[in-house]
């Protein structure tokens, strides 16, 4: 199937070295999100680069999964039935990978009852095909392979996912994931890598503790959530606190900021004024452009042509918002295909 998708227009697209586009998940709105097979797609699209989403196995392998939990993307239920945790969903780091390899993967979808429901209707089918669950290494080895034979330097975007979570669990999920890198030659800022999460904590405890102790030097990323979230804790007076995103929000915080990260993931409606912002007229406020006066890259999450914000008409018109009128350097997205045509007949138009 691979090398099917490789066939599709390896170089139709050019690489738009002005603006980085990556593949959310690999191309993730047409395969289903996180398989070799989507991000096989997405490298033959030519992502800038593609999206790895962690987490860690019982037996402390890094799986490339988007949640913590596996009950939304493939038959765990169903294999693994009495497996759950009291909240009712099935957890990567409660199975080991011999027992993720045996799961079959699907289009996400919520499940109602004994039906699967698609998140995005119109994509891949839920349930269809054969696809399976993998190692961060094995994604390493496919896109370097991928790298080799075409000459090409697709680079990797690498989440932590909760690091808060696995700390939590009595796993260190930073370590592992530069180790990993290590191994593989990611070792400096000049490795095509960029290393991102929600967890600004644990991105201090990587830039001043591990990265140090490694001898590694790389592109880090604080991903900013809307506030109030609960996509980080941190452990404040005994106790785990809900952090607070707004902190990134704040002009003033920025030098401080830019001393320990390199950039931000911010999502797509933080870089607009929403109260002015309506189809055919959408209105960015200071945040990029307060980002880049303190040397941080901004790339924002995520554009999908099926499900776009209510101020937006196409997804052409949210990334010309994005990346033109509010000046991100790049964006996530389920269609690298769609932004890096865009881009290009952008860059043709100059």
């Amino acid at each position: 199937m691979q090398k099917i998708f490789l066939s599709l227009a390896l170089g139709i697209f050019c690489l738009a070295q002005e603006k980085i586009i990556i593949a959310h998940r690999g191309a993730s709105g047409y395969l289903p999100e996180h398989t070799l097979e989507a991000k096989t797609l997405a490298y033959a699209m030519n992502a800038s680069y593609i999206e790895q989403d962690l987490a860690m196995s019982k037996d402390d392998y890094l799986i490339v999964i988007h949640d913590l939990y596996l009950d939304k993307v493939s038959d765990v239920a169903q294999k693994f039935p009495n497996r759950a945790r009291k909240d009712g969903h099935y957890y990567v780091i409660d199975f080991t990978l011999e027992e993720l390899r045996s799961l079959r993967v699907s289009e996400a979808f919520n499940a109602k009852e004994k039906e699967r429901i698609p998140i995005y209707p119109k994509r891949f089918p839920v349930g269809k095909s054969y696809f399976t669950l993998h190692t961060f290494e094995e994604e390493i080895e496919l896109i370097a392979g991928l790298n080799q034979i075409f000459g090409k330097d697709i680079g990797l975007y690498v989440e932590i996912k909760k690091p808060w979570f696995h700390t939590q669990e009595g796993k260190d999920i930073a370590k592992k994931t530069l180790e990993v890198l290590r191994r593989y030659g990611y070792t400096t800022k000049n490795s095509k890598v960029y290393l991102q999460s929600f967890d600004y904590p644990n991105l201090l405890y990587i830039k001043k503790e591990l990265l140090p102790k490694m001898n590694m030097d790389l592109k880090l990323i604080a991903l900013v959530d809307e506030h109030p979230s609960k996509e980080t804790y941190e452990f404040i007076k005994g106790e785990w606190r809900a952090y607070d995103f707004s902190y990134f929000l704040r002009d003033e915080n920025y030098p401080e900021i830019a001393k320990n990260v390199d950039g931000l993931g911010i999502w797509n409606n933080l870089i607009f004024d929403i109260t002015k912002s309506k189809k055919g007229a959408i209105v960015p406020n200071n945040l990029v452009k307060n980002a880049h006066l303190n040397g941080l890259e901004v790339h924002t999450y995520t554009a999908r042509s099926d499900a776009l914000p209510k101020f937006a008409s196409s997804l052409e018109e949210l990334l010309e918002a994005i990346l033109f009128k509010a000046g991100a350097d790049g964006i996530f997205t389920d269609f690298p295909d769609t932004a890096l045509k865009f881009v290009q007949e952008k860059n043709m138009q100059k």
